[in-house]
């Protein structure tokens, strides 16, 4: 699947064309030194998450219609949570890392003990087992959101999803 995210002076687009030729459309509002659903690619990539947020979208999924999914599944927020239902727990636990690198990217880089406490806190709000998240992945992932940021300057990703 290439997904192809584009910075315009209002908002984001996103536009996915998915390995059957399928297409899907979205747009997002700009907010934060980097796209959120960008930190989504390289998160749930570089931890193998098949099943969050791009797999499903890979799988046929509108970007617009997985918070009304997750909500019926049992996760609106996490001020209304409740046991999320099996098939949007790798949705949650990728949200809830993006998170944790967003405050990462915007705050400062810490160290990875830190950053994976404040995971399992966020997974244990979301009542999802947290995966063990290593040193090694750490480093990979702010490595290609360093790489992926140099080239959102010029206001364009393409990415591709296999």
């Amino acid at each position: 699947m290439r997904v192809t995210i584009i910075h315009t002076p209002r908002e984001c687009r996103i536009a996915i064309v998915r390995d059957d030729g399928s297409r899907a459309d979205t747009t997002f509002p700009h907010k934060g030194p980097f796209p959120h659903d960008a930190m989504h690619f390289v998160v749930e990539r570089v931890m193998g998450m098949r099943r969050a947020f791009w797999g499903m979208v890979a799988a046929g999924q509108h970007p617009e219609e997985l918070s009304e999914l997750a909500k019926l599944a049992g996760h609106a927020s996490a001020s209304r949570a409740s046991m999320p239902q099996d098939h949007i727990v790798e949705l949650l636990q990728a949200e809830r890392l993006v998170e944790c690198f967003e405050a990462d990217l915007w705050g400062g880089a810490g160290d990875p003990e830190t950053l994976r406490s404040v995971y399992r806190a966020a997974c244990g709000s979301s009542q999802v087992p947290c995966p063990d998240l290593s040193d090694a992945a750490i480093a990979a992932i702010r490595a290609e959101i360093a790489v992926l940021q140099e080239q959102w300057r010029s206001g364009q990703l393409v990415l591709d999803w296999v």
